[in-house]
């Protein structure tokens, strides 16, 4: 075991060490390496999913020692994975996605080197906005040149004594499997631990309840594999029989799970990919969406005062040169964003159009330039009003929002902002009017875009259910209804109602989290929309 670097945590039996991995850092990626790459050697990758407590970082932990060969007659344990948070911290151990390769022990302990992907739980406090970070994470992950190309197992972590999964469980592993295309279900594996050995009855009952696609083996139960979570612990003299079963129960465990990994084709990501990018471009359109209905209310506003103004001033101050109405202008400013350079040169930050002044895409993370943003088609943006060229955008750590600001205006001015013709008798209410109406007609516009994001999500996507996209659903719905189309609201509450009720759990419990937007979603959905009862 010389040849690892390590650090002693503790001597006795076991002796603790914390292994010393190189350490790549990818932004808000991290990669862990134990052992040097051999070119054109196999690898498998294992992508885990599971609550905080389920027992990750310990399996995470036990793989690694696995790899490395590491027996129990020899009395170390190797960590490369601090010890999970208990139960009640409500927030995963790591906020990142962070990967864990293993190379070195070809042909030694195994045929092939591993790599384990670990995902930090979704559906906690910290809500939808942290759930699209880890969405985007696990994209920038498949789509770098040294990232992940294939997954070929993915692991639901779960404990023996679960009798049931919960709707957070259920909605991690959802989110993650909505990621990928609708063949992945023959990957899919339970990764039972804080197991006895013996036949974990209530976690098998709890997947079939819970109806989970995965497969399965000769008794066409679920594909399952049994792990302890003692490896660690000092081992007295009282229970050292017991501790070597423990220890016993995870190496068959793994030994099963590596030999079945073994037999697999892998989940090429270019499915997943496609799944990603199209999400991105649902996320970014109602991004924008939002923001263009934000202005037009506030434009309605705007108009909604300077009439009350005008009407005043025809009563009898039109002889009044001086006479002023006061509005909130709307304006864009530009707003600082987290951002700045990233791995490789690549910039985090925000796609903006000049020309529009909008923001057509944040957070944009991969894209060196506005050209390679996601959000770009054929030389074009598919976000902003004006569909222009990517010369017109900038990638930046800023982007733009709405403002507004109070401003004195003569009726002279705010007939020529309104372009006001008294040969074409046309009223300063009237040209107010067409340009609301004109407002709407772009929002119908990138409505209907939108709809065929979701379409095409829904067909390419083992499943729709995630939290981002249920609240999408959700504001798209009662813009469809707005307009009457009914065939496609018939369409999208379909695909609502195949989503699982345990969305609307953790829509409740992310409810204090969310954006305005999401907030008026789920009001209209579980206080006044046609499918609105929820227990």
């Amino acid at each position: 075991m010389s040849r690892w670097l390590s650090t002693l945590i503790s001597s006795g039996s076991p002796a603790l060490y914390h292994l010393k991995p190189k350490k790549e850092e990818f932004g808000t990626l991290a990669k862990m390496t134990v052992g040097e790459k051999i070119p054109n050697k196999t690898n498998k990758t294992i992508l885990l999913v599971g609550e905080t407590g389920a027992g990750k970082s310990t399996l995470i932990n036990a793989l690694i020692n696995y790899t490395m060969g590491v027996k129990w007659e020899d009395g170390v344990w190797f960590q490369i994975v601090e010890g999970e948070k208990n139960e009640n911290q409500t927030e995963s151990q790591t906020s990142d996605v962070v990967v864990y390769e293993s190379f070195g022990f070809e042909d030694e302990t195994l045929p092939y080197s591993l790599t384990i992907i670990d995902t930090p739980g979704f559906g906690d406090t910290r809500g939808i906005e942290h759930d699209a970070i880890v969405s985007q994470q696990l994209l920038d992950l498949f789509r770098l040149d040294d990232g992940v190309h294939e997954v070929h197992a993915v692991g639901l972590v779960m404990k023996a004594t679960d009798n049931r999964l919960s709707e957070r469980l259920i909605y991690i592993f959802n989110s993650v499997m909505s990621l990928f295309g609708k063949d992945v279900e023959k990957n899919i594996v339970a990764l039972i631990t804080h197991s006895d050995g013996r036949r974990p009855k209530n976690a098998l009952k709890a997947l079939e309840v819970a109806n989970i696609k995965c497969a399965t083996n000769e008794k066409n139960e679920p594909a399952h594999f049994l792990f302890d979570n003692c490896q660690d612990e000092a081992r007295a003299e009282n229970e050292l029989e017991e501790l070597e079963h423990s220890y016993d129960v995870t190496q068959k465990g793994i030994k099963q799970l590596m030999c079945f990994i073994a037999e697999l084709e892998p989940q090429q990501l270019d499915t997943t990919v496609d799944v990603l990018n199209t999400r991105i471009k649902l996320t970014a359109c109602f991004q924008n969406l939002q923001d263009r209905i934000e202005k037009i209310d506030l434009k309605i506003s705007e108009i909604k005062k300077t009439e009350e103004d005008v009407k005043l001033y025809e009563k009898g101050l039109k002889n009044d040169e001086n006479f002023t109405v006061e509005t909130d202008e709307v304006y864009k400013e530009k707003e600082a964003v987290p951002g700045g350079k990233r791995w490789f040169g690549f910039l985090k930050g925000a796609v903006t159009c000049t020309v529009c002044e909008e923001t057509c895409h944040y957070p944009c993370t991969i894209a060196k330039t506005p050209g390679m943003c996601e959000v770009i088609q054929d030389g074009n943006c598919i976000v902003c009003t004006k569909k222009c060229p990517a010369e017109k955008h900038v990638k930046d750590t800023w982007r733009y929002v709405n403002k507004t600001r109070k401003v004195k205006k003569t009726m002279e001015i705010l007939k020529r902002t309104y372009e006001v013709k008294q040969e074409e008798k046309k009223t300063l209410l009237s040209s107010l009017e067409e340009e609301k109406e004109k407002l709407d007609e772009e929002k119908n516009t990138l409505v209907n875009e939108s709809y065929q994001l979701v379409l095409k999500l829904e067909k390419i996507a083992l499943n729709v259910d995630s939290l981002s996209t249920n609240v999408h659903l959700d504001i798209l719905i009662e813009k469809m209804m707005e307009k009457g189309e009914k065939e496609k609201v018939e369409k999208l509450m379909k695909i609502k109602a195949s989503q699982s009720k345990g969305v609307q759990t953790v829509l409740r419990y992310c409810y204090s989290k969310v954006t305005s937007a999401g907030r008026a979603a789920f009001n209209y959905v579980f206080k006044s929309g046609p499918d609105s009862s929820v227990d």
